[in-house]
């Protein structure tokens, strides 16, 4: 098995018998809903077998075809999009390329990610890196409408069309879209200015859609295997696709039951996404998101976070350690070493250090993270481990789509739908009326605004 979830640094944090009986049996249940599209929001499950169908698909050779174009042309390829139409191919690229992956790169363009903020300061610093290089751009947005993309989109391709001013043709070759198959604004702009498009597919939200054309065409531009991130969650696929009774049979379900064991039971209110690897932080991310957005509804969910030992031991550390015990963490390890580094000897030991001459960078880091997860676990924060054999395409998919079904089991079980966000509208509501959006819905908000909070606006 690619993935192992271990309950050893638990602690006393573990159901009972009757209790985990009980859990299991809530979350076959959740499952069996899942998987045969009996719960809330099951026109969103198309994430659910599209790993072992994709790479059949006709789209799917358009993006390898597409990235050699652009790792060939380009110097540098911005990919713009927020939440999960960014979030998950960065989180790939950083846990396969590295986090210094735009220096270090061989053959392959810089890769820039934006129209995730509106911070005028990250746009001009974007500005100046990509002054005098060639580049291509990526938007990827269902509507075209999203401001933060679309704003960023206006402004970069802005910049090619002056680039090559008095040529429309290079800056609509330079120009791939990602959006709706049918219908919206930059599938329109798309059609008219004859762009490259790919699908953001309909059956499924923005944080489920990483291994669609949505995450695969930026990883493929990094020169890292899609076919093997696909295969490693088609292997998932077929792992986790049969319900189970009780504990033991299905690592994915067990997860779901046991975070649902911790929200209900123990009444923890928050989990925390852990890794000893730097290059993992960005899955973090897009941890945060996936579940945040799925399970934060109708005043429910556990608030997830992240953390990145052992830098986050000498900050956050002390918190989780002694703090109010609202959370437990979820661990992600990996179990073979990648580059052999070790600790040299040092003539007269001045530091001290000499004990560890020999062992590598990665036996130390292994000390580390079960010295803490004994320390935590004994400080009543549960540690649940997953445990992959190493930190390549193929487990990383594996991961993702492990997380992507705990996810929606998980919603499942506490009786929300996995699939909406409608609450990430509020704000724009406001906003909108604030930048002084034309419409009778926003000359309502606007007015509201001016009575119940004194604004001028």
């Amino acid at each position: 098995m690619a993935l192992t979830l271990s309950t050893q640094f638990a602690g006393s944090g573990l159901p009972s018998e009757k209790e985990a009986a009980q859990v299991a049996a809530q979350a076959s249940a959740a499952h069996l809903s899942l998987e045969e599209g009996t719960g809330k929001g099951a026109g969103m499950r198309g994430w659910l077998r599209f790993p072992s169908q994709y790479q059949h698909a006709e789209e799917y050779g358009r993006i390898l075809a597409a990235a050699e174009e652009i790792r060939t042309n380009a110097e540098v390829l911005l990919v713009i999009g927020i939440g999960g139409s960014y979030l998950g191919a960065r989180a790939v690229l950083e846990a396969l390329a590295g986090q210094y992956y735009n220096e270090t790169r061989k053959g392959t363009p810089a890769i820039y990610f934006t129209g995730n903020t509106l911070s005028e300061g990250d746009f001009a610093e974007l500005d100046r890196l990509i002054a005098g290089r060639d580049f291509y751009i990526n938007v990827i947005s269902k509507s075209g409408k999203t401001l933060e993309c679309a704003v960023a989109f206006r402004h970069f391709k802005t910049l090619l069309e002056e680039k090559f001013s008095g040529q429309p043709d290079e800056v609509n070759r330079r120009i791939y879209a990602t959006t709706d198959a049918h219908k919206g604004t930059l599938l329109e702009n798309a059609k008219r200015n004859h762009w490259k498009t790919f699908v953001v597919p309909t059956d499924m939200g923005g944080r489920y859609s990483v291994l669609s054309a949505v995450g695969l065409l930026p990883i493929a531009c990094a020169g890292i295997s899609v076919g093997e991130l696909l295969q490693g969650a088609a292997a998932a696929q077929a792992a986790y696709a049969k319900p189970a009774a009780a504990f033991g049979k299905n690592a994915c379900q067990d997860y779901a039951a046991l975070r649902f064991y911790y929200y209900k039971y123990k009444h923890k209110s928050m989990e925390i996404f852990a890794s000893y690897e730097p290059g993992m932080s960005m899955f973090g991310e897009w941890f945060k998101q996936l579940f945040g957005e799925s399970e934060g509804k109708r005043g429910r969910g556990l608030f997830p976070a992240s953390v990145t030992f052992t830098t986050d031991l000498h900050s956050l550390g002390q918190y989780i350690q002694q703090g109010r015990r609202l959370f437990f963490e979820t661990v992600v390890t990996f179990t073979e070493q990648n580059n052999g580094l070790c600790v040299n000897e040092e003539p007269g030991d001045g530091d001290g250090l000499n004990y560890l001459a020999g062992k590598t960078l990665h036996e130390i880091n292994r000390c580390a993270f079960r010295a803490t997860a004994l320390a935590h676990s004994k400080g009543n924060c549960p540690n649940l481990v997953l445990e992959l054999e190493r930190r390549d395409a193929f487990h990383i998919g594996w991961l993702i789509y492990f997380f992507e079904k705990a996810c929606a089991i998980s919603g499942y079980l506490i009786s929300v739908n996995p699939f909406d966000q409608d609450g990430v509208e509020s704000y724009k509501k406001f906003m909108f009326a604030l930048l002084g959006k034309q419409g009778p819905d926003h000359d309502k908000v606007r007015a509201a605004l001016r009575k119940n909070y004194n604004l001028e606006i």
